[in-house]
């Protein structure tokens, strides 16, 4: 079970960490922008021995540099917290965006390097013109062995942003929806921050538990 839940951060730098490289993908066609990044994203990783060592604080520096900037990340934490975010404060909203990106940090940067010779096939692109929040579907080979791989990205005057992603049939925003919305049920806003806080504590000490 742990294997599968690598999978949604190697999307997601797959996806993301070669953006600000790409400056001249054309970011007003989604497809074609998951297409360019995702290729030099493959590339760099595979060249780069900090990244595959996975060094917390290149990946870190990775992250907020060429990653944050051609996401919509709060929109993603927003939509996990659901009618809950609107309980938050401003402060405690900026605090739970804060560890909840490096609780994915910390939790999955081990998969970084598990890539290696992975390729991706894309499906047919179905969007209409006039459409703001699509998604674009591809497929991992890892191995022989077929990952679904699918992004979901909506428009912005800046261009198309990721928010979301699916592996193997779990979207990330699912999958972290019920554990938020259960903190917050029983220890309220404060409780999340709490538990996300110590959570990354732990794993910055070493502990799995």
């Amino acid at each position: 079970m742990k294997k599968l839940f690598l999978l949604p951060l190697i999307a997601m730098f797959m996806a993301f960490c070669g953006a600000a490289q790409a400056q001249s993908a054309d970011a007003s066609n989604p497809d074609t922008l998951i297409k360019t990044v995702t290729q030099q994203v493959l590339d760099q990783i595979k060249t780069d021995k900090q990244i595959q060592s996975g060094d917390i604080n290149e990946i870190t520096k990775l992250v907020n540099e060429k990653i944050l900037p051609y996401t919509d990340f709060t929109r993603t934490t927003r939509l996990v917290m659901g009618r809950n975010w609107n309980t938050a404060t401003p402060e405690q909203q900026k605090q739970i965006v804060e560890q909840f990106k490096m609780l994915l940090i910390r939790t999955y940067s081990g998969a970084l390097a598990q890539v290696r010779n992975q390729t991706i096939q894309y499906k047919p692109f179905r969007a209409s013109p006039d459409d703001t929040d699509v998604v674009v579907r591809s497929v991992v080979m890892n191995n022989g062995s077929p990952v679904e791989l699918d992004y979901r990205l909506y428009e912005t005057p800046q261009g198309w942003r990721v928010y979301d992603i699916n592996v193997l049939g779990a979207w990330l925003i699912q999958a972290y929806q019920q554990q938020f919305n259960e903190q917050i049920q029983q220890h309220g806003v404060n409780g999340l921050v709490q538990f996300l806080t110590q959570r990354n504590q732990q794993l910055a000490n070493g502990k799995a538990s």
